[in-house]
């Protein structure tokens, strides 16, 4: 299985850290997602559904906003909950 880290955090705690297939993120600009190998990026996040599927099935966490760093097959995601 092509994997990639995800974290996910918010000021109060961690909300995930997983090895994951694919995760889709609301970017400020749109909507995308991120794969195995995907080029590195820095962008804000904006209100929506942080999702990703794993080999367990598939999860998601609702966010206000925030920012994501995708590089070197991790997504780290700081974020303000719903």
């Amino acid at each position: 299985m092509d994997c990639i880290k995800l974290h996910i955090l918010s000021p109060e705690s961690t909300v995930a850290e997983l090895m994951v297939e694919a995760v889709w993120l609301p970017g400020s600009f749109s909507a995308f997602e991120v794969l195995k190998d995907h080029a590195p990026l820095l962008t804000a996040l904006d209100k929506g559904e942080i999702r990703w599927r794993n080999e367990s099935g598939e999860g998601s966490v609702k966010i206000r906003s925030g920012f994501v760093e995708v590089g070197n097959n991790e997504v780290k995601a700081c974020v303000e909950l719903c």
